[in-house]
This record gives C-alpha cells, sequence and structure tokens, in this order.
C-alpha cells in the first residue's frame, strides 16, 4: 500500500454491507412508507432502510418510491438540468481492466493522444454547440510528458474561445494522482475532479483489475481523500453498475459519502451512475456479470438520490433517450449531450468504435437534447456559477442540504439557456424554449422572478454570462 494511503482511510466495511442486504429487506408496505416519509425530511437514509428500498418489487410501492425520489430532487435542484460535455482526449491506458476498450493489452482499439492544437480544435467544436463545461476524460496513461499532459490541457481549454462562446468550467476524470500532482490540478483552477472505483467489492474488483496501477484498489478507493486534503472541494464518485450486485454498490456508495462528509465536512459533489456497454475487445463488457435491468436502473437512481440527497446525480449518453428522460423526475440531476468517447470525435464529427471507450445509447446531438428536455418542462442549465463564486465544497453542500441552493440555480439557469437560445439555438428550439422560459418565470415567486427576468434581459441586451 502507498505511503500516501493510511488503513483507516478506507471506507468500505464489507461486512456492515453484508449484514444491512441480510437484514434490511422488509417486504413491507408500512415499513417502506417509514422509509419514504424520512426520505422527505432530506436528511438521507441509512444502509438498512436503502436495503428495505432496494428490496421493493411491488408495482404501486415502485411507484411511491419514484414519487418521492422526485419530490426530493425538485425540492432541492428545482426543474434543472447541468448540461455538460465529455472530452477524450487520449486513449493510452497502462491498465488491463477487463471491461474497458481501452485496457493495454487490447489490439482491437487504434491509439491515439490528442495535440494541444487538437484539443482546441476540439473545443472549438463543442463552444460553437454552446457547451458551457467539459469533463476531461483520459486512459490512464499519458504522452512521453507525463501528468503535465493534462495540466496543459486544461489550460488549452480554458484560452480557447470562439465568437460569444468559451468554456467556464473544466472538470477531469483522470488517473487517481499523488497530494502534490492533485495541488497541481486545483491551482490550474479545476472545477470537479471525478473517478470512479468501477466496484467497491473487493474480490471482484481484484478479477477484472489484472495489471497496471489500477490494481491497487487502496490507492484508488483514497484518491477523493487525497483530492480534498489537496484542497479541491467537489469531487465525483461511482460505479460501473453491472460489474456486482448493484445492491452492494449502492451501500458501498453511501459509506464512501458519508466517510468524506465526516473527514472533510461534505461529501461528494456528484455521483455518477453508468451501466456497462458494449466495448471494443471486451466480451465482459457486452456480457455485464451482474446485468442490471431498466427497472433496477431506476431504483438505483431514485434510492440514490434519496439516500445522498444533496448530491448531483449525473446521467451519460450511455443509455438510450428514453431511459434518460425517465430518469431525470428520479433523481438525476446532470446530463451529458453530444457525445463522443473516442479522441477527437468531435471534429470528426463520428463516433468512431475502433477508437471509443464504449458505445452510446443516445446520439443525439446537444440541440435535439435540449429541446427534449425543455418540451418535458426541465430547465437545461450551463451555469458554472458557484464555481467562479465559491460556493464549492461545505459551502456548496450548506445550501444543498436544506435545498437552498435552488434560490440560485433557478436564476442562474435561465440566464444561460437564453445565452443558449439566443447564440445557438435552431429556431424550433428557440420557440420551445422561450415558452419553457415564460412558464418558469410564472411559477416563481415575486423576488425571484424579479431578478430571473432582469438577468434574461441582459442577456437579450447582448451581455453574457449573467449570474447570481
Amino acid at each position: 500500500m502507498s505511503s500516501e494511503v493510511e488503513a483507516e482511510s478506507v471506507p468500505i466495511r464489507e461486512a456492515e454491507i453484508a449484514e444491512a442486504l441480510a437484514a434490511g429487506p422488509v417486504r413491507d408496505a408500512v415499513k417502506v412508507h417509514e422509509v419514504l416519509a424520512k426520505a422527505k425530511e432530506l436528511k438521507g437514509l441509512n444502509m438498512r432502510e436503502v436495503a428495505t428500498l432496494a428490496a421493493i418489487s411491488d408495482p404501486e410501492l415502485l411507484g411511491d418510491l419514484f414519487a418521492t425520489a422526485r419530490q426530493v430532487k425538485e425540492l432541492i435542484y428545482g426543474k434543472r438540468l447541468v448540461l455538460f460535455a465529455p472530452l477524450y482526449i487520449s486513449n493510452l491506458c497502462a491498465n488491463e481492466c477487463l471491461y474497458c476498450a481501452f485496457r493495454a493489452r487490447n489490439k482491437d482499439v487504434k491509439r491515439r493522444a490528442l495535440t494541444q492544437p487538437e484539443i482546441a480544435e476540439e473545443i472549438r467544436v463543442l463552444i460553437e454547440q454552446g457547451h458551457k463545461r467539459v469533463l476531461i476524460v483520459a486512459g490512464e496513461s499519458y504522452p512521453n510528458e507525463g501528468f503535465s499532459y493534462i495540466l496543459k490541457t486544461i489550460e488549452t481549454v480554458y484560452a480557447t474561445h470562439s465568437g460569444n462562446g468559451e468554456i467556464r468550467r473544466v472538470n477531469a476524470n483522470v488517473a487517481p494522482l499523488t497530494i502534490d500532482e492533485f495541488k497541481q490540478l486545483k491551482d490550474a483552477k479545476i472545477g470537479t475532479y471525478q473517478v470512479f472505483q468501477e466496484t467497491y467489492n473487493r474480490e471482484v474488483y481484484s478479477k477484472v483489475h489484472l495489471g497496471g496501477k489500477k490494481k491497487d484498489y487502496a490507492w484508488r478507493v483514497t484518491a477523493m481523500d487525497r483530492a480534498m486534503q489537496a484542497g479541491i472541494n467537489d469531487v465525483g464518485i461511482g460505479v460501473l453498475f453491472g460489474l456486482c450486485d448493484w445492491r452492494f454498490e449502492i451501500l458501498a456508495i453511501m459509506q464512501h459519502a458519508e466517510h468524506l462528509d465526516k473527514k472533510f465536512g461534505c461529501g461528494p459533489h456528484t455521483i455518477s451512475v453508468p451501466r456497462m456497454e458494449p466495448a471494443v475487445g471486451s466480451d465482459m463488457a457486452t456480457h455485464p456479470p451482474q446485468a442490471v435491468s431498466d427497472v433496477d436502473f431506476r431504483k438505483i437512481v431514485a434510492i440514490l438520490r434519496l439516500a445522498v440527497p444533496y448530491t448531483g446525480i449525473i446521467m451519460s449518453t450511455r443509455e438510450t433517450p428514453n431511459i434518460r428522460r425517465e430518469t431525470f423526475a428520479l433523481g438525476v440531476s446532470q446530463i451529458s449531450a453530444g457525445s463522443r468517447t473516442n479522441p477527437g470525435g468531435y471534429v470528426d464529427g463520428e463516433e468512431k468504435e475502433d477508437t471509443a471507450q464504449f458505445s452510446l445509447g443516445d446520439h443525439r446531438g446537444l440541440d435535439e437534447v435540449i429541446r427534449d428536455v425543455a418540451s418535458l418542462g426541465y430547465i437545461p442549465s450551463f451555469c458554472t456559477a458557484c464555481y467562479r463564486l465559491g460556493r464549492t465544497g461545505a459551502d456548496f453542500m450548506d445550501l444543498a442540504k436544506p435545498g437552498d441552493i435552488k434560490d440560485h440555480c433557478d436564476p442562474n439557469a435561465l440566464s444561460t439557456f437564453m445565452e443558449y437560445l439566443v447564440d445557438y439555438a435552431t429556431p424550433q428550439t428557440r420557440v420551445v424554449g422561450e415558452q419553457l422560459i415564460t412558464n418558469a418565470l410564472a411559477g416563481m415567486s415575486e423576488l425571484q422572478r424579479a431578478r430571473s427576468a432582469a438577468m434574461i434581459e441582459k442577456v437579450k441586451a447582448g451581455s453574457r454570462d449573467v449570474y447570481c
């Protein structure tokens, strides 16, 4: 175990999870409703309560679970959905992960690492689509320059502009780092640092990670400790659903979140819920060891929303448009759109299977996704205000936990959405979007409506990056 990893920092206690799964499930409607009533208090749930919800199979109780998740999501986050795009800069990797196309020994993948000028071109395409935030993603190996490749990429992204557009928040999903490297990442003005444990089950983890630094379970699971020790306030966790029993994974996610909250005063900023999808050169990706059904996937989203109510839940384009729509109401608060998972995919204009990490389920462009989201009554948001105003980490959680963050998010969502409509939307999307904004304003309090309307008028008059 690395000198930077303390044994007590490994937050997963598998015996407690097994005990909760054995004792928690109570197929009793009264007990389920007690748990749902507690969830409405926005204070989270314990492991046995989560195990009780995970055992629900009765359609009526499922409906109650989903309705409660929707209520909690809207109490905390309102009707907004934050949009972002992943930027895959390299598919080089030194690890041997059986489920991933990027694994080191996979001969079916064509390797590519983008140069800084190529990264700038990718960013210009994203900016001209209307994106304002990106998630940098790289295989866990870099060109000869090493970790500085990531730091240079962040600099390139922030320095690239096109017309009225720019990327205002750069998040990163890269290999776990040392504390010193995390400090460099913070100095580069990173937004959220994100890395997935893939599975919290130690036995399964060892079976699917056969080579490279990623074999070290403890080094990976303590990455968030090092990031937060280095001063990065916003971190994102997640697993790859399909590797292990999803019930085990959501309880482990809870333990990880509770550990961070107790140690650093705030839990994870986001939780991602990717399901395994086919990947070139991986039989396991095509045949998940413990595949998650669509019904159980919806349960996962709903239960996580109730168990860790303050945390943003991210839904990627791995999922189909229908599944994405259904989960908006169950707790999802951030989505990717118009994604490519192959380096250079935005300039190329296509998803190339022989360089991509996995297969996409949603192939729609950003404008079509936004029109769909708006037609469903959700506010597409490109807001990055919290990051610029220092509302991160514990300060963000102080607003999120009681549900006060939406008082800032809703006006900012509307102003950034109007910015998109004016600068980038197709005429059809602009009609749908402006009607949504009118409806959203009508549902606000008088004070909030006045603030929001003033911000929207500034955007219409030519101002950009208007936020409160």
